[in-house]
């Protein structure tokens, strides 16, 4: 039986979404934890195969001791070269463990909804065929952190995927389901308000679109993500 793999949620309800669909048929169980309502990380990643960090509405640079926390924890996965996966808040955590930045747009932009991205070179060779565009659903962006390769690029926040030795980190919300969509832009429609957000009725529109190519986009990534074998990098404390 494989290890598990790590879910780090950060809402009461959440789920891992379409990843964690997509896991389980791989043959992964998942070990769901919530730190910010009492859940421990492991010291250690010997007792599972990888850990993802998933989104929430919290900002990166809160000083909620769970942020905190899990932006220390981050350390462990890449110290030990186990694949981490960051989707969007997690995203942002794992940039700050690297010592990049987490910010706003200067104008008071976000992403709510789909938006285009362009794979690099780097990103071509991790997946050939990237989504032309993807879910977004935030407000703060990230720097391209020391040492970390760009992935994949966006207008409004250029950086949109990274990779770290085996760490990854994606600004996007690939695991966005139909009706995780329908929860959010009804409990989160004050969102659709703000500059650069799209209406409601363009996320599922788009979504007809260019959901397919997702899909079968996540199915390949998270395949070579969990096969890939991690070069050595050098973890700096940048707390």
């Amino acid at each position: 039986m494989q290890q598990p793999i790590l879910i780090v949620l950060h809402q009461e309800h959440s789920t891992p979404g379409r990843v964690g669909y997509a896991l389980q048929q791989l043959g992964y169980p998942l070990d769901v934890r919530r730190p910010r309502f009492g859940d421990p990380l492991p010291a250690t990643m010997a007792e599972h195969f990888a850990a993802i960090i998933f989104g929430g509405p919290m900002s990166a640079n809160d000083e909620d001791d769970f942020i905190r926390s899990e932006i220390d924890w981050i350390a462990v996965p890449v110290r030990e070269n186990r694949p981490f996966l960051g989707i969007c808040l997690g995203a942002q955590m794992c940039a700050r463990a690297l010592g990049g930045k987490v910010f706003r747009h200067p104008e008071g932009r976000a992403e709510i909804g789909y938006y285009p991205i362009r794979p690099t070179a780097a990103g071509l060779s991790v997946v050939e065929k990237w989504p032309e565009r993807v879910y977004q659903w935030h407000r703060e962006g990230f720097e391209l952190p020391p040492g970390a390769e760009l992935l994949a690029e966006g207008d409004m926040f250029e950086v949109q995927a990274i990779r770290y030795g085996a760490a990854y980190a994606l600004q996007f919300h690939p695991d966005v389901t139909h009706a995780m969509m329908h929860k959010w832009t009804t409990r989160g429609q004050d969102r659709m308000e703000l500059p650069g957000a799209r209406p409601r009725h363009t996320h599922f529109a788009d979504r007809a679109v260019y959901d397919y190519t997702a899909r079968a986009w996540l199915s390949v990534f998270l395949e070579r993500w969990l096969a890939c074998a991690a070069k050595p990098a050098t973890f700096l404390d940048h707390s």
